[in-house]
């Protein structure tokens, strides 16, 4: 089987106090956080991993991102990814889950035959699950999103549980196709340092706009049709009123402030 994992690098989540929003151009600014790999993107790789394992075949990550997401593409082949390529270049920037879709369908492809994409159900810094479904449309393959489970593989019918609202459904679908993975679908293995030293010899692929053949009207800010029209901050107050008296005054108090507000009866 030939897998591609589409792997997005985001701000750590664990320093969120260095994300900010740009005023003028009212995205992300990344530079002050290192960039991570997404977790969900890490369940999608480990899926690939494991089914390379027990079909046989490559996996291929590919990720949309600055010079500095080269890390997580590296980080990928450490864990045992065949391939890593970063589709990275100034007119990339500031793409929507449209243009960001378009560009990864467009890397998809010149990647060469595929059997099946696999990407993680959102992105921590986004969000949107647009962009899973969006690349299938552009691959013209069909999507099972929010897959938890693969419950049979029979040649190119499989068979995978995902979840629906409050339930689950069971998917036949014929390969290729996308999958978008949740957590529940494995428990993703840490590093290695057989692998740490085996990525050392494996070279990231780079491609730029002019390699994947796209027109500059497609992607990034100029090919996202989303528009951000004003952003506000989201003022939090709290009114606190401290309670005086002994343990029993206390109780009796907070019962009462209860009971006005409507919380209990």
């Amino acid at each position: 089987m030939n897998i591609v994992v589409c792997v997005k690098a985001v701000p750590d989540p664990k320093q969120i106090s260095k994300i900010r929003i740009d005023p003028a151009t009212k995205t992300l600014t990344r530079s002050d956080a290192p960039l991570v790999m997404n977790l969900l993107d890490r369940h999608a790789l480990e899926a690939a991993l494991e089914l390379k394992e027990a079909c046989g075949g490559s996996v291929s990550v590919i990720s949309m991102g600055p010079p500095a997401a080269g890390s997580v593409v590296k980080e990928c082949m450490a864990l045992g990814a065949d391939r890593g390529i970063l589709m990275s270049d100034r007119a990339f920037g500031g793409a929507d889950a449209f243009a960001t879709a378009f560009t990864l369908s467009r890397g998809i492809e010149k990647a060469g035959p595929f059997d099946l994409v696999i990407c993680g159900m959102a992105s921590s810094d986004g969000a949107t699950e647009w962009v899973g479904p969006q690349v299938a449309v552009f691959l013209n393959i069909p999507a099972v999103t929010m897959v938890r489970k693969i419950e049979n593989r029979q040649s190119s019918e499989w068979i995978v549980i995902a979840d629906w609202q409050n339930g689950y459904r069971r998917v036949q679908v014929r390969l290729p196709a996308l999958f978008t993975v949740t957590r529940e679908l494995n428990r993703p293995k840490a590093l290695s340092f057989s692998g740490i030293i085996k990525a050392r010899k494996k070279v990231i692929e780079q491609w730029g706009l002019d390699a994947i053949e796209a027109s500059e009207e497609m992607v990034g800010a100029r090919g996202s049709p989303t528009i951000v029209s004003e952003i506000s901050p989201v003022e939090k107050r709290r009114n606190v009123e401290m309670l005086s008296g002994n343990a029993e005054e206390k109780a009796d108090k907070l019962v009462s402030r209860l009971a006005e507000a409507g919380i209990i009866q």
